[in-house]
């Protein structure tokens, strides 16, 4: 292990990117090229090298050097690795650090809604999700529960913050995302009409009147199905919902209204997914 730096001054530049820039100043959306997202424990950040991702500086807790992190390190030996005691290393980034290190990397070029929909037949669609923890949960069962793809309205959280990527325990470097173009007005007015001009029927996951039950037989069956999730307060936009091509609920019990809208997705991406017509019918 060559590039190691033991931190004497917590505010030094080369550290802002785990301490002092807020996730829009990773984001960089002046200079995509340029942007950053950080990854958080070992696991998370092995998968984000598997997939390619470019380490650009850890930050790890001393222990971690000949522990979790030794493997990393390995892989990655011109890589500056930044790293002081676990107090220290809460004091600078504000919370102790899961299993004890950060990964800074650089954003991979965004993927177009068109690309990654190509050959898919069953799509997650985010609708104004703003919570990282409920995005970085719903892309770890998208990717468990035979969705091909992830698509975002353009208000939705990023996958790659910091939360989501935690809490995805890294699917977010496995699954295919993008966002869908154009702004919040546009998606409102026209997000559904983007969906069906990329050959998908859709459903809209509402509690309103006329919804259908998830588990209708010939919902499984559909060719290419994308399946709208909405904000954790409101849900789906009322447009949303009317230019679906079925409104679809989830049975519930003991006069249960609704679910989180991470919990909502795991059952929704089981049901939905795609069957043999022949076992649907």
């Amino acid at each position: 292990m060559g590039n190691i730096i033991h931190i004497t001054d917590i505010n030094c530049a080369e550290l802002d990117v785990y301490a002092r820039l807020t996730e829009a100043q990773l984001k960089n959306r002046r200079n995509p090229e340029q942007g950053l997202f950080v990854a958080e424990s070992a696991k998370v950040i092995s998968h984000a090298l598997d997939a390619g991702y470019e380490p650009v500086s850890f930050l790890m807790e001393q222990r971690q050097m000949e522990g979790q992190g030794q493997s990393l390190l390995e892989r990655c030996p011109q890589v500056p690795v930044y790293t002081a005691s676990r107090e220290m290393l809460a004091t600078l980034t504000g919370y102790e650090l899961t299993r004890g290190m950060l990964c800074a990397m650089r954003r991979p070029k965004p993927k177009t809604s068109e690309e990654i929909c190509a050959s898919a037949s069953r799509v997650a669609v985010l609708e104004g999700i703003v919570d990282p923890t409920n995005v970085g949960a719903i892309m770890r069962s998208a990717a468990a529960l035979h969705m091909d793809a992830v698509l975002l309205s353009p208000n939705c959280c990023d996958p790659l913050h910091r939360r989501a990527v935690r809490v995805s325990m890294g699917t977010v470097f496995q699954i295919p995302w993008a966002y869908m173009r154009g702004t919040h007005t546009e998606w409102v007015e026209h997000g559904v009409e983007q969906l069906h001009q990329l050959g998908f029927e859709t459903a809209a996951m509402a509690l309103v009147e006329d919804a259908i039950s998830i588990d209708t037989p010939y919902l499984q069956v559909v060719e290419r199905l994308a399946i709208l999730l909405g904000t954790e307060g409101d849900g789906l936009c009322a447009s949303t919902i009317a230019a679906s091509t079925y409104q679809v609920y989830i049975p519930m019990a003991y006069h249960v209204d609704s679910l989180n809208v991470a919990a909502a997705s795991a059952v929704a991406f089981w049901q939905l997914r795609k069957q043999d017509r022949e076992k649907g019918l």
